[in-house]
């Protein structure tokens, strides 16, 4: 089984887009942190690398797609209450970024999310463990 999950993003603006994220309430491991690269800590053993678009583009031979046009990946994140997913929108939003619909209400399940400075999506779910999913 994997360790850990990395996930690459390309950004525009590499100061800007720590910013962004610090703002929010999320850290950077340092190193694996430079002019390039800010590797942004989620969660005990998840990261997303923020690459400036140079360095993104040295590891594929595709074309770069424009997050603020095409969508290439949903990155998903628990949250411990719906409060804290709402919470994370409204950092989001007060940093520059935006909500591209609304909240998401299943009873056993409450998610929303936020699009970042670069226009990746951000998913935020609350799972009740206390409700039925199949009723």
């Amino acid at each position: 089984m994997h360790k850990q999950i990395y996930v690459n993003l390309a950004v525009g603006n590499l100061e800007r887009s720590k910013a962004f994220f610090s703002a929010i309430g999320f850290g950077f491991e340092a190193r694996f942190t430079n002019e390039q690269a800010a590797c942004l800590i989620l969660g005990e053993n998840i990261y997303a690398m923020l690459l400036v678009k140079e360095l993104f583009k040295s590891f594929t031979r595709k074309t770069l797609c424009n997050p603020q046009e095409s969508t290439e990946a949903l990155v998903g994140l628990s949250c411990e209450s719906r409060a804290e997913v709402d919470a994370l929108v409204a950092k989001a939003i007060a940093a520059g970024g935006t909500a591209p619909r609304a909240p998401q209400d299943y009873g056993f399940m409450y998610g929303h999310g936020f699009e970042d400075i670069d226009g990746h999506i951000w998913e935020l779910i609350y799972m009740d463990p206390n409700a039925n999913a199949a009723g």
